[in-house]
This record gives C-alpha cells, sequence and structure tokens, in this order.
C-alpha cells in the first residue's frame, strides 16, 4: 500500500523514553488533531520501499491532550515495531487520520464497577481512560463508578506507569491501581502482589467482592489471558456483555 494524502498523515516524534531495553513510550504531533475515544487506537506505518507497512496500537493519552502517545514493547518479529525502536525525536511517521476500535470505557450502563485487567503495554488504553475521567473529576464532575486497574508484567520495572497511576489512586477515592508480577525469583525486592494476571483476577473478583451484574470487566493484552480471564469471569457468572476483550496479536498470524 502506497501513502495516500486521504489515509495518512505525517506525525513527528517530539518525545521519547526508554523505560527498558524493549519498552518505550513516544509522543508524537500529528499534522491534524487526531480525534477518538479513551481506549480506540491509532495506525502508525512507516515506508518500506516505496510502500506503506502499518500496524495499529493502542492510545496512551487522553483526547484533550496535544499530542498522541503510545508505548511500545519490541517485539522482534514485527514488521513495524522493529522499526519504530529505532526512530527518535524529529523523526517522521506516518498516521492513519482516523482512530478506530470498540474498546472504550463503559460509560453508558448502570454498572458501577470496572476492572481494567492488562499485561505489561496493554495498559496503554486504561491510561488513556484513567486521564480522561482524572480531568473530568478535576474539573468538577464526580464519578460513581470504581475503577480498579489490574497489571500484570514478569518484573516490577515493566510498568512503565506505575508511578503515574499509584498518583491518580492516591488523588482519587474511586480509582485504584494493582501491579502484578509475575516472576518475583527474577525480582528479589518485589513486595507486592505476584501471579499470573489470570489468577490474581479470581482473587480481586472475590476481594472486592465483584456482582456480576453491576460490573464491567475489560481484558487487554496477550491473547492467552484474555482468553483464560474471559473462561474465569464466565465461570462466575459474568454476562457477555459485561467482558470486553482487546487482543494486542493474533497468535495465528504469528505462526504464518
Amino acid at each position: 500500500m502506497t501513502a495516500s494524502a486521504e489515509r495518512f498523515q505525517k506525525a513527528k516524534i517530539i518525545f521519547r523514553k526508554d523505560h527498558t531495553e524493549d519498552l518505550w513510550s513516544i509522543r508524537v504531533r500529528p499534522e491534524a488533531p487526531l480525534v477518538f475515544k479513551p481506549g480506540q487506537y491509532a495506525t502508525l506505518g512507516i515506508e518500506e520501499e516505496g510502500k506503506v507497512v502499518e500496524r495499529s496500537y493502542s492510545i496512551c493519552s487522553s483526547p484533550h491532550e496535544p499530542e498522541v502517545e503510545f508505548f511500545f514493547e519490541l517485539v522482534m518479529r514485527g514488521r513495524v515495531t522493529p522499526p519504530l525502536y529505532h526512530r527518535q525525536v524529529g523523526d517522521i511517521l506516518l498516521m492513519r487520520r482516523n482512530a478506530k476500535g470498540t474498546f472504550t470505557f463503559d460509560g453508558k450502563s448502570s454498572r458501577r464497577q470496572h476492572l481494567l485487567v492488562c499485561t505489561v503495554t496493554g495498559v496503554a488504553p486504561y491510561v488513556s481512560m484513567a486521564r480522561a475521567l482524572a480531568r473530568e473529576a478535576r474539573q468538577g464532575r464526580l464519578h460513581a463508578a470504581k475503577i480498579v486497574v489490574l497489571q500484570a508484567a514478569s518484573r516490577s520495572w515493566e510498568f512503565a506507569y506505575r508511578d503515574e497511576l499509584e498518583a491518580l489512586a492516591l488523588e482519587f477515592p474511586w480509582f485504584s491501581y494493582v501491579p502484578v508480577v509475575s516472576r518475583p525469583w527474577e525480582d528479589m525486592e518485589w513486595k507486592g502482589e505476584v501471579g499470573r494476571a489470570e489468577d490474581v483476577l479470581r482473587k480481586y473478583i472475590d476481594d472486592l467482592k465483584l456482582d456480576p451484574l453491576c460490573t464491567t470487566v475489560y481484558l487487554c493484552g496477550h491473547p492467552q489471558m484474555i482468553e483464560n480471564g474471559k473462561g474465569i469471569l464466565r465461570r462466575r457468572g459474568f454476562a457477555r456483555e459485561s467482558i470486553r476483550g482487546e487482543v494486542y496479536w493474533s497468535p495465528q498470524k504469528e505462526a504464518s
């Protein structure tokens, strides 16, 4: 696919932060504002031999921010993420003009409990949601909902947005953040929750006394976590309409 001005616009990298050797964030400034809802994704592209190679990434920033922020994990088998890894401040990317996705915050139903579960970079849409809800709260709009973000990673230094989310948890009584480490033997100083996301999901359903009729659960990131999480939730009585999932890649496509 060649770059078309109707579909793509240029986006300049204005900020980059490397969290670990294979995790990094960037903010880009597109030529025209990108209109999106918290939880949606944007499509980034790079030109390769006269053609555009593209991939969709969840947006970290909230809609009111002037730049668009992304959180990446380096996956060497990908066609887009490895070249993106070498892009620095000042470099130009391509971005589709329209954001897409239905993985958005459930603000229309009467459910007041929201459990947002993710693995590593799957926290991106939740950061966008949290920033948007925090802005509304600071402007005087009170939230009746109770929101808990449960993020799992192998080691604690993979929680790139931990400081921001913990600060929001201190600021707002309706927001909580629970980081979970699955390989504590590689992170000996870790004193928090341990286990896989699915295991801790079971615990927090019980600890928070989450009522399936009053709760929306969001699952984002690793496809196996999402599949396992859906099975756990269904066995606990959660209806399909109260479970939202955003798979970050397809194992079948990887194999091919």
